[in-house]
């Protein structure tokens, strides 16, 4: 059930004058009593991209960047929503959730939420929202569902709902209200993420095995600051291609019910019988399913070298099989490939811009840090933004000492 509490880290000099959430609350909405933070991280996915919606295998990490939300109830009729990035308010009724219809904006995300949850028959109380997030948006670190899991506690306001219902709830929101035909992955890591492990997720199961990550090597993101404005229009046509694929290989195979069910022996068995486009869409799915599994035990043996081979395997599928990359991040993956101590490197999210991750021994970070850094200045007159890949607990009720840490 969701009632986890994080332990309670010291603040790091760069945090110590950070303000008071809690204070922070009162200065915006009044005096109030009972106020409670929530956080749920946001994730970078290792490898195994566009397999969840194929009902296929991913492997992500929660990070330490995340959404915070402190909230508390009002004596009001409303919900209100304060964004601390946008600085930016927003009130709805909260007796006419049903009602509402989507923004549009990222509004969207708490307010689908909150419908769900009405309809599994949560009462919303009128209740005020400060919410502050560290995720960037638009890197594909997945800033949606950090804010979707975060809202969703803050409306249970310590009301239990089992993790996976958790998990799933956000996803309908986003699907059914925001519009993106999303797979489970985001929702699902942002809630059951392990400190120290990532996370290998059977996206029709909806089981999940830990990943080893060996000792003496780290993953890092680097954000190639172009937001991804054709993900989703993209997403939803690689969706429909997906679908295409399957009825077109249930025609030899009628058992196979989604591309996660296709070996890759039958792939090569079918694949002149699909259309050019139509079998590049199956072919990245089908392997990078196999890749997760392949991932998953070499992290098991302690095998960087195959980890990081599977990596860049994925991004290439990524590139010119899914065609989901972008010259940036192409960029960003081919000056990773060529520098000292990186093992491998991809593409991370729906694509179309936002970040790579990189593998690549301790020794190596602080180095490929200044160097991909000089590089991607130079080629694109920009300069990325790079955070360490830490793996970290998923979704909680957690303390102000937790939200300085982390920022």
């Amino acid at each position: 059930m969701v009632r986890v509490t994080h332990g309670q880290p010291g603040r790091s000099s760069r945090n110590r004058n950070r303000s008071n959430m809690t204070e922070d609350f009162r200065k915006l909405f009044g005096p109030a009593e009972g106020v409670r933070i929530y956080r749920a991280p946001g994730r970078v996915n290792l490898i195994g991209e566009h397999t969840d919606y194929n009902l296929g295998f991913v492997c992500p990490v929660a990070l330490q960047l995340a959404t915070y939300v402190a909230a508390a109830k009002s004596d009001g009729g409303e919900i209100r929503l304060y964004s601390e990035q946008r600085r930016e308010m927003r009130a709805f009724d909260a007796g006419a959730l049903s009602g509402q219809r989507r923004a549009g904006d990222w509004t969207d995300y708490p307010i689908g939420v909150a419908r769900e949850l009405a309809a599994a028959g949560f009462a919303i109380r009128p209740g005020n929202l400060l919410i502050r997030s560290t995720v960037p948006e638009g890197s594909g670190l997945s800033s949606s569902a950090a804010l979707e899991v975060s809202s969703a506690l803050a409306f249970l306001a310590g009301r239990e709902l089992a993790r996976l219902d958790l998990a799933l709830l956000c996803q309908r929101a986003e699907r059914d209200f925001v519009g993106m035909p999303c797979g489970v992955m985001d929702q699902y890591i942002s809630v059951f993420g392990r400190e120290n492990c990532a996370v290998e997720i059977d996206c029709r199961s909806l089981e999940h095995h830990d990943v080893q990550i060996p000792e003496g090597v780290s993953f890092v993101a680097v954000n190639s600051m172009v937001k991804h404005a054709l993900a989703a229009s993209a997403y939803s046509d690689r969706v429909e291609e997906c679908a295409a694929a399957v009825k077109g290989i249930g025609r030899r195979f009628p058992a196979v019910r989604s591309l996660r069910d296709l070996t890759p022996e039958q792939f090569r068995m079918v694949e002149r019988e699909l259309s050019p486009t139509i079998a590049r869409r199956a072919r990245h799915v089908v392997f990078e399913d196999h890749r997760v599994e392949q991932f998953r035990a070499a992290g098991a043996a302690g095998d960087v070298e195959a980890m990081g081979r599977l990596m860049e395997q994925s991004h290439r599928s990524l590139q010119y099989d899914y065609e989901v990359s972008s010259p940036e991040l192409d960029f960003l993956v081919d000056r990773a490939m060529e520098m000292e101590g990186v093992l491998g490197s991809r593409m991370t999210g729906g694509g179309f811009g936002g970040c790579t991750v990189t593998l690549l021994r301790n020794e190596s970070v602080e180095r490929f840090r200044e160097e991909i850094a000089g590089a991607y200045e130079e080629r694109f007159g920009v300069t990325p933004r790079i955070y360490d890949c830490k793996p970290s607990d998923g979704a909680g009720e957690c303390c102000e000492a937790e939200v300085a840490a982390g920022q």
